[in-house]
Formats: C-alpha cells, structure tokens, sequence
C-alpha cells in the first residue's frame, strides 16, 4: 500500500515549446505541470511517490533535485514529483518559462523538452522516474545531441504516471 495518493482532481498545466535551435523541445507532446496533486503522507514519501509512478508503469526512480544546467533527455519522458521544498525550474531552454513547483506538485516532461533548476529550497526532493523502464539519457544541447534528439521517435506512454487513465491521454495523442 502506498502512501502517497493522488487528489481526485488536480489542475494540469500543459506548456509547448519549440525547437530554440540548442534545445530541440517537443512541438507535438506538452510538459504537463500536476498541481497539487500528490497527497504527501507517511514517514517515507518519497518511496510512496516512487511506488505510485511504478503501479502506472513508470520505474527506474530515483531521488535527488533537478540539475542546475540546461539539460534534455532525447530518448525516454520523464516525470517529477516534488516531494519536499519549492524550485523554480526552467523549461524549453534559455528563452522558455521558469515554473515554481512546490510539495506536491508533479511535472510530465516530453523527450526532449529542457529542463533547469533556477533556484530551490535548501530542502527540496524530487522523485524521477522513466516510462516502460526507460533509461535518462542526458543531453546538454550541442549540435550533434539536438540532431540526434530531432531524429529520435519515442513513444507516448499508455499510462498516466499518477492517475493511470488522466491528463497525460487527454493531453497526449498518439498520432
């Protein structure tokens, strides 16, 4: 049994970015920003975030922050839930939005859509996690990593990783 749930509801905020030339971002998938949706309980939230995210299929987690440069994943979506603290993240490169993200919150983030912490609390903890057992691969944005994220084809997910059936099907085709 988990501890930690997802509210029966929450707002989702989809953003789209596009292709800045260094950060190649996804013009058809929208990062999808969860807020408020994880119900934080127990004495290890952080496993019960991570159990939540594997019971939709989305594993390989890990906990830690969000790194402080521009970074993208060219082969696999990734998702974040932010288990302790508040950061300002930047996404879709140097010309994108800076979102605040607080405990409870989780993000959906397309391959290759930049990602880079602005700024967090001295107590910040993020849950990460990879669809289908997806590995991260990690991109800064020189010529030959954009190409290659351009010509990558990754799959959209069948599951949501925090409701199973949610945003990520109403926000994600998969034409």
């Amino acid at each position: 049994m988990t501890d930690v749930k997802p509210a029966r509801s929450a707002r989702v905020d989809p953003y789209l970015f596009h292709d800045d030339g260094r950060i190649p971002n996804n013009p058809a998938l929208p990062l999808l920003v969860y807020r408020g949706v994880l119900e934080l309980a127990g004495r290890d939230p952080a496993a019960g975030c991570a159990r939540l995210f594997a019971s939709h299929g989305w594993t390989g987690a890990w906990r830690n922050g969000v790194y402080d440069y521009d970074h993208f994943h060219a082969t696999t979506h990734e998702v974040l839930g932010i288990i302790r603290g508040h950061v300002r993240v930047r996404f879709g490169g140097e010309s994108g939005l800076v979102v605040g993200l607080d405990a409870g919150d989780v993000v959906v983030i397309p391959a290759g859509v930049g990602h880079k912490n602005m700024g967090a609390t001295a107590d910040l903890l993020v849950v990460g996690a990879y669809p289908g057992g997806g590995e991260p691969d990690i991109k800064t944005g020189t010529k030959w990593e954009h190409e290659q994220a351009v010509a990558a084809s990754v799959p959209v997910p069948d599951r949501d990783p925090v409701y199973g059936e949610g945003p990520l099907q109403q926000h994600w085709s998969k034409s």
